[in-house]
């Protein structure tokens, strides 16, 4: 489930390798973050003075509309913080055009976040709660089946971050798509695309996402991501799930560590951590090499196959 990309293989990679990496439900993970990390002042900055300052529990930047949301107030602490994410929002964003740009043709730059609260035992409302297992879905309103890429950074300077899963969306549909009541009947295949007024409606709200309008990121438009999002409930909500250990496997991802994953793909919850940068990408589904294995086309027909594995 996790592949190690070090500097050295970061350096010697072909145009697909990362990418291809993604598309096979993979937690791809840099040892060291192939990004530089804010300096070691703005980091204690985000670190020691920004919590007290938020009025959301994270901290994000716009990159569309040079926005900043979740500050308290404004004034030099919030132009620090905006030069701040905006340089990293650059940095992630020319290492992955660089790393993989077929994949990244078209996408779609979404917000750079800083998270500073600790994870672990926040006893969040279950839909809010990031240490349930879960897959993304309709968190920048709707996708129409577009993939959600994350990149993150562990910030914190002495502690791991830690994260789970359950393994792929596949291998979730293949054994829960019909009691999530996501999957189609047998033999038959349908339609995720939407109407013309949905998309009209999904691109509006996209366009107010980009602006930092909260309600507009939590909208589904879309066949597609009402099914997903009907499936991430479903997750979360069922208590047999979350305590199931079948497929599931940790990880501990140390300070200065990073690693990406297509989370719509792959199931996931941070048990643990502090303090972390989180940059967040839409890949457009034309640009995906193995598009055929991708939750939009699996969830168009029934699961079919056994559960299967994600490989160590």
């Amino acid at each position: 489930m996790l592949e190690t990309f070090d500097a050295a293989r970061v350096k010697s990679a072909g145009a697909t390798a990362l990418s291809d990496a993604l598309e096979q439900g993979r937690i791809v993970y840099f040892p060291e973050s192939p990004v530089a990390l804010p300096t070691p002042g703005d980091a204690a900055f985000l670190r020691e003075e920004l919590p007290a300052l938020l009025k959301r529990k994270n901290v994000s930047y716009y990159p569309d509309a040079q926005r900043l949301v979740g500050l308290a107030s404004e004034g030099a602490h919030a132009e620090r913080t905006h030069h701040i994410l905006r340089e990293h929002s650059q940095r992630v964003t020319e290492f992955l055009t660089r790393a993989m740009p077929l994949f990244v043709k078209d996408w779609s730059v979404g917000t750079s976040s800083f998270r500073p609260l600790q994870e672990k035992g926040r006893r969040l409302e279950a839909h809010a709660s990031n240490e349930l297992i879960h897959v993304d879905a309709g968190a920048y309103g709707a996708t129409h089946g577009d993939r959600i890429l994350r990149f993150f950074i562990n910030l914190h300077p002495t502690e791991e971050r830690r994260w789970a899963t359950r393994g792929t969306f596949e291998a979730l549909y293949s054994q829960y798509g019909a009691t999530a009541g996501v999957a189609p009947e047998p033999g038959v295949e349908r339609s995720l695309h939407p109407g013309l007024a949905g998309r009209l409606y999904s691109g509006m709200l996209q366009g107010a996402s980009r602006l930092g309008v909260r309600m507009a990121r939590v909208v589904d438009t879309s066949p597609y991501d009402r099914l997903m999002r009907r499936f991430h409930n479903f997750m979360k909500d069922t208590p047999e799930f979350q305590a199931s250990r079948d497929g599931y496997q940790e990880f501990g991802f140390p300070p200065a560590s990073a690693w990406m994953v297509l989370t719509d793909g792959v199931s996931h919850a941070c048990l643990s951590g502090q303090y972390a940068l989180v940059d967040t990408f839409l890949i457009r589904l034309s640009s995906c090499r193995h598009a055929q294995s991708a939750p939009y086309h699996l969830l168009r027909r029934a699961p079919t196959a056994a559960p299967t594995r994600a490989a160590a």
